[in-house]
């Protein structure tokens, strides 16, 4: 009989990139339901690979609000997804769910003006993926303050916890929670914005 412990540890980076409006796709001229060329400083060969799932947006030059644009990649799970976002008014239209890559972004309809494709600031990952008890974490904080969401089923699902870090790069918080610790049932995922915490280790059983 083992004596060995069902505790796992899942250490975290957290994702350092900064909001990047044209990350995905520069300012450019889209056709009439035609694709945005993926070619901004987040991509490679024609497709993005994000180390943490990001929220897409859309910035229109031109009044846009009439018609959608197809995001086509993958979420944090690495399962295929499919968001459509409604284009804005000479402004950001932003997304609702994270992706980790993107393969493609196509106009549904005829935009008005140049239109280009990034990411904000918020970012998210996923600790496991089934029924698990959070157990405890251990966070070290950088330079800048922030919250990170403990969720349940996505990024965007139930948030059961909150943890926050302090604006100082030698601050640590190891955190043990009681009894037999929080049920995630359909799995644990976090969302937090982009470089409010250096490392983070999830202990979960």
């Amino acid at each position: 009989m083992s004596g060995r412990s069902d505790v796992k540890a899942v250490t975290i980076t957290a994702d350092t990139v900064a909001l990047d409006a044209d990350g995905i796709s520069v300012a450019a001229a889209v056709g009439n339901n035609a694709a945005l060329v993926i070619g901004g400083a987040l991509a490679s060969g024609g497709s993005v690979t994000l180390s943490h799932g990001r929220i897409v947006t859309i910035l229109s030059a031109g009044d846009d609000s009439g018609i959608s644009f197809t995001v086509v990649g993958t979420d944090v799970d690495g399962d295929s997804q499919t968001e459509s976002i409604t284009g804005a008014n000479a402004g950001t239209a932003t997304g609702a769910v994270y992706f980790l890559t993107i393969a493609s972004i196509t106009a549904v309809g005829d935009p008005a003006g140049n239109a280009s494709a990034g990411v904000n600031a918020s970012a998210a990952d996923v600790i496991f993926a089934g029924r698990a008890r959070l157990k405890g974490i251990y966070l070290t904080s950088t330079a800048t303050a922030g919250t990170t969401n403990f969720l349940e089923d996505s990024p965007t699902g139930t948030s059961l916890m909150k943890l926050s870090s302090v604006a100082s790069a030698t601050a640590t918080r190891d955190v043990v929670m009681p009894d037999e610790g929080v049920v995630f049932i359909d799995g644990i995922y976090i969302q937090y914005t982009v470089s409010t915490f250096l490392t983070m280790t999830v202990f979960h059983a």
